[in-house]
């Protein structure tokens, strides 16, 4: 049976996600941007969490571990980093996998946001929770880790199936598109961007997205074709990543 996902605003501009395993009942949050809204949400649907499965430690993605485990008794999972400002009872590394009820969520090494990142995939749906290593039309700031690190990371989610729903954390499509525009001329993102305008005007989302729009139109990912003097795929994106760093569109 499918894994159903409740997408909700959070926060100034995160996305909460609920989702449930539907043969058994079975509730997870993807990371905890603000514990009050997600038990809201909670209560709006009927549904008890049963699990808490961290990406990467910021407080905006791992804050709300605590009161949410307090309140619910779930069981928390994530990367090692996430100790560094909350206990978890499950550490996660790239190659693990993870049951919700009968719905298995592989894990992906996706560090250079942060060092320890992961992302979460579960292929029978093909749907894939991504945190802040990619957004639709971007991908999150190097805080923490190399250029190299961070293309890797991308490489490896972009090689999931064309048709993978992607779940981002963050409502930063307009910018990342105004961004993409002055980089990359090509006449399908000047459709995609007109169309993100569009959606933002009218207050609705434009997560989730797809890796097959993600690799047509996003310029982190297209970073080889739109910088071909570079000496790598690694070095093409850092000089990306460096230009939207700048940015003051």
């Amino acid at each position: 049976m499918p894994l159903n996902v409740h997408q909700f605003p959070c926060l100034s501009d995160n996305y909460g996600f609920l989702i449930r395993d539907e043969a058994t009942g079975k509730v997870a949050t993807i990371d905890t941007p603000d514990a009050d809204a997600i038990q809201a949400e909670l209560d709006k649907l009927g549904w008890t969490l049963d699990l808490i499965l961290n990406t990467h430690w910021h407080p905006d993605h791992a804050g709300g571990n605590e009161a949410l485990k307090k309140a619910t008794g779930a069981t928390i999972a994530g990367p090692a980093e996430v100790t560094r400002i909350a206990p978890l009872d499950r550490v996660l590394r790239g190659g693990d996998s993870i049951l919700l009820g009968e719905t298995r969520l592989d894990v992906i090494d996706s560090g250079g946001h942060t060092l320890g990142h992961i992302a979460y995939h579960d292929a029978k749906g093909g749907v894939a929770f991504v945190g802040d290593t990619l957004f639709a039309l971007g991908c999150g700031r190097l805080f923490e880790g190399t250029a190299e690190q961070m293309w890797d990371s991308l490489s490896r989610v972009a090689s999931l199936p064309d048709a993978t729903t992607v779940y981002c954390a963050h409502e930063y499509t307009a910018s990342n598109a105004r961004f993409a525009l002055s980089v990359d001329d090509d006449p399908a993102l000047k459709a995609r961007a007109d169309q993100i305008f569009a959606a933002r005007e009218r207050g609705e989302p434009t997560v989730p997205t797809t890796i097959a729009a993600e690799k047509a139109t996003n310029p982190f990912l297209r970073a080889p074709l739109l910088r071909p003097n570079a000496a790598s795929p690694a070095e093409a994106f850092a000089e990306i990543r460096a230009a939207k760093d700048s940015f003051k569109g």
